[in-house]
């Protein structure tokens, strides 16, 4: 019998017996047998020497494959001996057990935080309108009452897109457009984006939320707007919440006052938090739209959504609001 012969047979000697080992034990005997630094491939390798020269290619060749299809069938053999010992080793499933949930998503706490406050002024009849996030300045600032020399129009503090559109700094703009085409009375909230080139930080960024109130019709007064506010709070923050109004100054809205909430150190000190500003629409804001501001009066407010949901939740940073991180948002 030839090398070439003696190569073929090992190789078949050697898958056959692999095939019957069922032990780890077992596969490392045949690890040595066959391809141990004496084992039977080595030996092989050493008789291409003693070969005829024209002979030694081909039988180098088979040699090569012999040693790597038996290291080969040795890994995956070994593969399956290890899988077959954790089946056996594995207790059985218990199918009366609970399987296990799918971890499902659910809205963003500012969207929660959206649908409240919607669902709170609904019960007072205001119904939710929206508008556009780039808007032109006769909406955003002329129709509003602000002056061309007004600090809230440079253009350093404000996304402006071309010389007359900009992105919406305040959700004000909706209340134009809301009784530019509708008559009186007008109940609505207005919630959504504006943008402000802030600096960001743990209290600011340059998006964020805000919610903007409007009624308008005959006899509406600053106690309207005092207890509509003032209802919103306790139902938001709870029953016994205060509120505050301090005098203000707002183009749109005269007179005018910020509205501030009162909340507590853990040491039991109260301090006060500004929600917003409010005020009784301005005369002129009434005339740009058409209303008779001789017959009607009405009230506005805007307050910041990051800034109720951030006290109420205690959460120290606006910034967490806005990263993906699944354990922060998994806990609303």
């Amino acid at each position: 019998m030839g090398l070439l012969d003696d190569i073929h047979d090992i190789r078949g000697r050697a898958v056959d017996e692999l095939a019957g080992l069922e032990t780890p034990e077992d596969l490392e005997a045949w690890r040595v047998r066959y391809l141990g630094s004496k084992g039977a491939v080595k030996a092989t390798m050493q008789k291409l020497k003693d070969a005829p020269r024209e002979q030694k290619p081909a039988l180098g060749k088979a040699a090569n494959e012999l040693k790597n299809a038996l290291a080969d069938a040795f890994e995956a053999r070994r593969g399956q001996v290890a899988a077959g010992a954790v089946r056996q080793d594995a207790p059985g499933a218990d199918v009366t057990l609970p399987g296990q949930r799918p971890k499902t998503g659910h809205t963003h706490i500012i969207t929660q935080t959206v649908n409240e406050i919607c669902e709170i002024f609904a019960r007072m009849g205001f119904a939710v309108a929206t508008g556009p996030e780039v808007e032109d300045e006769h909406h955003n600032f002329d129709a509003l009452n602000i002056p061309l020399a007004h600090p809230a129009r440079d253009p350093l503090d404000n996304f402006y897109i071309d010389d007359r559109t900009m992105l919406r700094s305040q959700t004000s703009t909706v209340q134009i457009r809301v009784m530019e085409n509708t008559t009186p009375p007008v109940r609505v909230i207005s919630p959504g984006r504006v943008y402000r080139p802030d600096t960001v930080d743990a209290t600011h960024s340059f998006m964020f939320h805000q919610v903007e109130g409007l009624y308008v019709d005959e006899s509406v007064t600053m106690a309207h707007l005092k207890t509509c506010l003032d209802q919103f709070c306790k139902t938001y923050f709870g029953p016994d919440v205060a509120t505050c109004f301090r005098p203000s100054f707002f183009p749109f809205t005269e007179p005018s006052a910020e509205v501030d909430i009162e909340f507590h150190r853990p040491d039991g000190t109260p301090y006060w938090v500004e929600l917003g500003g409010c005020g009784m629409v301005d005369p002129n804001v009434l005339d740009a739209v058409g209303y008779d501001s001789e017959k009607y009066t009405g009230y506005a407010f805007g307050l910041g959504i990051e800034r109720m949901l951030m006290r109420k939740h205690g959460i120290p940073d606006i910034r967490l609001l806005f990263e993906s991180d699944a354990r922060f948002l998994r806990q609303f």
